[in-house]
């Protein structure tokens, strides 16, 4: 997959995570978004370094998607636990 690819995943991957989490976030939109793309971005690299699972290149690959979903999660409770809720 390409950059683009990740990036769409992520912005795709940043959603679902909301939706798994819901809750105000003190980045907003913007901020959840770019969590999501680099979640997508950690997600996949963890899987392919420490779990052994290689990215695959279709987009539509189910481990790909929970790498990225799970990086996007990871990151996004990462970021509530360093800033709070900011806004208050």
């Amino acid at each position: 997959m390409g950059i683009i690819s990740w990036m769409i995943l992520g912005l795709i991957a940043g959603a679902i995570a909301k939706i798994l989490l819901p809750g105000r976030d003190p980045g907003g939109l913007i901020g959840t978004t770019l969590i999501g793309i680099a979640g997508a971005f950690v997600g996949g690299w963890i899987s392919a370094h420490f779990l052994h699972r290689p990215v695959q290149k279709q987009f539509f690959d189910l481990y790909t998607w929970g790498a990225a979903i799970g990086g996007s999660l990871a990151l996004l409770i990462g970021y509530r636990i360093l800033f709070g809720n900011s806004r208050d």
